[in-house]
């Protein structure tokens, strides 16, 4: 007899990197019901959206589709009434509250640990710090970010078991919620980003493909791009996109959102693409490996499991736009095997993730 399995998601609004984990495991599980707390229709793929997602009461909220951070607060009690009675399995993918999901009687929960909460715990600053908002905003959001990294350390307990997307997450995992890990890294669609023909070339542009919030470090891409003399690209939104445009060079492009066919294009003809913040795992440099092309990395977090340094890419040492614009320079002045790159890449595969993590929800 078949297990039912519930699928719970922090919130649906784009596809980022958590949401084609979750695409890939709505593949894999295509009769699963699935909870989010704020789901945007059209934001995301057509198999999350088959799944219908069921939401909380904070999608009913004032312009939600927007400002569905400024409600971070309620998301505690948001997930703790999902009705998860009835289920086997309780797989969450979680990087803010749907850790701590209260599951059913005889039910089993699998977290797949994005990152424990940034805003709570190591990145205050960088979301709510006096320049973001304010010294009265800020001193209000220590206090109730405080009360969030109580909560967020306090339900740690309510997964029977934490997957980690990278080693770095799973150090993370066991210092705030003193809990070990399995680590599974997620899923790059590897049959999609593959190697341009041998008859198109490269140019000389640097690429960033980024959510543009704080934590990406967008801001320090555009300065070493200037002082490395080299046009810049960048793909994405977000809240942060207005301050970076006030700041940028002439010599940066913002594109906004993109369709995976152009993004391909844009991997496949970048000299460098560019990953400047400390990412949890960090699927865009993957992505740019797939199509054989080199990566500039922090070398801290997850790109030092993704990156080989002086095989697929350069990884930086200093959090400067000097050292990243010296990166640059290194790597586009280097001669890289784009065959070598790829097959790097190809052990992230899309099938390898379903796999092992099936193997794992279904050993339960």
């Amino acid at each position: 007899m078949s297990r039912r399995v519930a699928i719970v998601h922090d919130w649906l609004t784009g596809m980022r990197g958590g949401e084609k984990v979750l695409d890939a495991i709505c593949e894999r599980y295509p009769d699963a019901a699935l909870f989010t707390i704020v789901h945007v229709p059209g934001r995301v793929s057509p198999a999350i959206e088959r799944l219908h997602p069921r939401t909380s009461f904070v999608q009913r909220l004032p312009f939600v589709e927007r400002l569905y951070r400024v409600y971070l607060p309620l998301f505690p009690a948001a997930v703790e009434q999902f009705d998860l009675d009835g289920f086997d399995v309780v797989l969450s993918i979680s990087h803010c509250a749907v850790k701590s999901v209260i599951k059913g009687a005889g039910a089993t929960h699998v977290c797949y640990c994005l990152t424990p909460m940034r805003y709570a715990w190591d990145q205050f600053d960088a979301y709510f710090g006096p320049e973001r908002t304010g010294r009265v905003g800020s001193a209000v959001m220590r206090g109730v970010m405080a009360h969030m990294a109580r909560w967020d350390r306090d339900t740690a307990g309510r997964a029977d078991r934490y997957v980690a997307i990278s080693h770095y997450v799973a150090g993370r995992i066991r210092r705030y919620y003193n809990r070990d890990a399995t680590v599974v890294y997620p899923p790059v669609d590897t049959a999609f980003f593959t190697p341009a023909t041998q008859s198109n070339g490269t140019e000389r542009y640097a690429l960033v493909v980024s959510a543009l919030v704080p934590y990406k470090r967008v801001d320090l891409a555009i300065e070493a791009a200037r002082l490395a003399g080299v046009p810049l690209k960048i793909v994405g939104d977000g809240p942060d996109r207005e301050r970076l445009q006030r700041t940028a060079s002439s010599s940066t492009t913002f594109l906004g959102r993109r369709s995976n066919d152009e993004i391909r294009e844009l991997y496949r003809h970048a000299a460098v693409t560019l990953l400047p913040g400390e990412e949890d795992f960090g699927i865009v440099p993957v992505e740019a490996q797939a199509c054989g092309r080199p990566v500039v990395a922090l070398s801290r977090g997850g790109a030092t499991e993704t990156v080989v340094d002086g095989r697929t890419g350069v990884l930086v040492d200093e959090l400067s736009a000097a050292a990243f614009a010296d990166g640059i320079s290194r790597a586009m002045s280097a001669s890289f095997d784009r065959t070598v790159i790829r097959r790097h890449a190809e052990q992230f595969s899309r099938e390898r993730f379903v796999h092992q993590i099936a193997a794992l929800v279904e050993s339960r």
